[in-house]
């Protein structure tokens, strides 16, 4: 996975505990954590998308 094209994510805070993100393709997407690099999760964009979708939601005030 070393060549792939990593980008921190933009809700990431500067210093430490961020979020990087890579595609390998259009249809697998790679996310990792800045404190244990060489471990990542792969997954669709379909897939993230709900993920985000369903965070946004819990985040939304009653």
């Amino acid at each position: 996975m070393h060549s792939l094209a990593w980008q921190k994510s933009t809700y990431s805070p500067d210093g430490s505990n961020c979020v990087y993100v890579a595609a390998a393709s259009i249809a697998t997407i790679h996310l990792r954590e800045s404190d244990e690099p060489e471990v990542a999760l792969t997954t669709t964009p379909a897939a993230l998308h709900e993920l985000i979708r369903t965070l946004k939601m819990a985040q939304a005030p009653d």
